[in-house]
């Protein structure tokens, strides 16, 4: 059985004053859940927020890396500077990064690889656009958008792999897939990894759905068969609707 899985993303928001109060509040509540949490946060953040959650279950990641180790890339940040910082997993192929930063399929997949290579969990997101849905082509995005991250990896690598589905046309709209839909796209995911690896991948892969969840919509999405948690934004803000979110996981 695929064990649920709530992750957080921050995006470009908190202070590391508002970090210790988040902490302060969260910290306390989820010690006796049982629970294996996911909070992506800015650089900024990452070793601070990893030392306050050492022996907890709120595992620490960064919110993206750079494909390459060092050298004269003004602005980026390396995997092993992030896991310096004490990040656990991070967040690849986010669909602001694809549409904002223009980030490929290959530019991804060359992350995924070194994420993979220096022992980084990471959180590979995929979706297809407002236009792409009303064309008749998000199960071709998404499928592209899959091959595309994954291609050539083994079978171990596979295994280390979260799949997160966000639909673009969902994300900080307020207006989500139902949990139907959001359920027959997961499937499809699900069916383009057997295509990709093996059965065994296809059933071990965790996939999380992405799409303005909120503590009230949450478990009619984990209801799902092929829903394995979620990808929080906005709520993940604020440390009591993120609480709600888990508590109902």
């Amino acid at each position: 059985m695929r064990q649920t899985l709530i992750a957080g993303n921050w995006k470009m928001n908190g202070t590391l004053s508002q970090a210790e109060k988040y902490l302060d509040v969260l910290l306390p509540e989820i010690s006796s859940l049982g629970k294996n949490i996911l909070l992506a946060v800015p650089f900024t953040l990452l070793s601070n927020m990893s030392q306050r959650s050492k022996g907890s279950s709120l595992k620490i990641g960064a919110e993206n890396m750079s494909d390459q180790d060092m050298g004269a890339f003004t602005g980026e940040i390396s995997c092993s500077m992030i896991q310096d910082a004490g990040a656990t997993f991070v967040i690849l192929g986010h669909s602001e990064r694809r549409h904002l930063l223009q980030e490929t399929d290959e530019m991804i997949h060359r992350k995924l690889v070194k994420a993979l290579s220096l022992n980084m969990q990471p959180i590979l997101c995929v979706g297809e656009t407002l236009q792409e849905k009303e064309s008749g082509e998000a199960e071709k995005v998404l499928h592209r958008q899959i091959l595309g991250a994954l291609q050539s990896l083994s079978l171990e690598e596979a295994s280390r792999v979260i799949l997160a589905y966000e639909p673009v046309w969902a994300i900080g709209t307020g207006v989500n897939a139902t949990p139907e839909l959001a359920d027959a796209m997961h499937k499809f995911c699900r069916n383009v990894l057997l295509e990709l690896f093996s059965k065994e991948i296809a059933e071990l892969v965790p996939i999380l759905y992405g799409g303005s969840v909120k503590p009230d919509n949450i478990t009619s999405f984990l209801q799902k068969e092929h829903i394995d948690g979620a990808l929080i934004g906005g709520a993940s803000l604020d440390p009591l609707s993120f609480l709600r979110i888990i508590q109902s996981s």
